[in-house]
């Protein structure tokens, strides 16, 4: 039977959830990792939520191949980015299972009538 107390119980699981979800994404935004690329001669700097931070270039490789040094900066970039995403979904993962564990403890008579 769906009670009052079950309903109660499921909002305060939702708001548990949404708690964790926001102060996820708030460490999302102050997390910072960077990808390199030519031995470090470019470094990039990304947040949380796979934004570019900052771009650092080793002045040496600025007289070099342009089409080098743009491949460089793309490799810097794209690892940064791809390090940010698998740690957001990591972190997202674990909100995630958390919502899947208090969705799991409702039982098919918590719902019916």
């Amino acid at each position: 039977m769906f009670t009052k107390g079950n309903f109660q119980n499921i909002i305060k699981q939702a708001k548990s959830v949404q708690d964790k979800l926001e102060a996820t994404q708030a460490e999302l935004e102050k997390l910072e990792v960077e990808g390199q690329s030519g031995g470090g001669m470019v470094v990039a700097k990304v947040n949380g939520k796979q934004e570019l931070l900052s771009l650092r270039i080793d002045p040496e490789i600025l007289s070099d191949d342009v089409e080098m040094v743009e491949d460089l900066i793309m490799a810097a970039v794209n690892q940064g980015l791809s390090k940010a995403g698998k740690e957001s979904q990591k972190r997202m993962a674990g909100v995630s299972g958390s919502m899947m564990i208090a969705l799991g403890d409702l039982k098919a008579s918590d719902l019916s009538e």
